[in-house]
């Protein structure tokens, strides 16, 4: 897989932190990894599956939660997170509102939310317009890894939801 395209959408800066939120580790989560670690950043992840990895060694400056179903909600602070990234769990999720607004409260001001899923997976139209309603601006289809569908959109200081 090729991820040039897909890391010309992040430009960490030292001490950012970036949560992803997945039912697998892969490619995408070994490149943001190495990223943040070129920026002294933290790649914080959400890891939702039936048994406990051992990730620590390939990834030992991550902060790493394991969640056991597609029911539950991860947890994280306010306004830790420079982005979030839900890759392939978004539509599995049963309360994807919640996971949302944990999303809006745990990122900064001026701070990114990216949806991906594989191809054929995502109504992009839906997504675009659940982003709008939890008051995430700017929200664009954006075609970067052929065997993703990925949604963006920014979280704006004094917008909507607030702080």
């Amino acid at each position: 897989m090729d991820l040039k395209q897909f890391l010309e959408l992040f430009n960490p800066y030292p001490g950012n932190n970036y949560l992803q939120v997945t039912d697998e580790v892969d490619a995408t989560t070994d490149a943001l990894y190495k990223l943040m670690e070129s920026v002294d950043g933290v790649l914080n992840l959400v890891l939702y599956s039936q048994s406990e990895l051992d990730l620590k060694e390939k990834f030992p400056d991550a902060n790493i939660q394991y969640i056991k179903n597609f029911t539950q909600a991860f947890r994280v602070l306010p306004r830790t997170n420079d982005i979030v990234i839900f890759k392939d769990v978004f539509h599995q999720h049963t309360n994807q509102k919640g996971i949302l607004k944990i999303a809006y409260a745990t990122l900064a001001n001026a701070a990114e939310i990216i949806i991906m899923q594989k191809k054929g997976t995502m109504n992009i139209e839906e997504t675009l317009n659940i982003l709008e309603e939890f008051e995430f601006r700017s929200q664009n289809y954006i075609d970067v890894l052929p065997e993703y569908d990925l949604v963006m959109a920014k979280k704006l200081h004094m917008w909507g939801n607030g702080l």
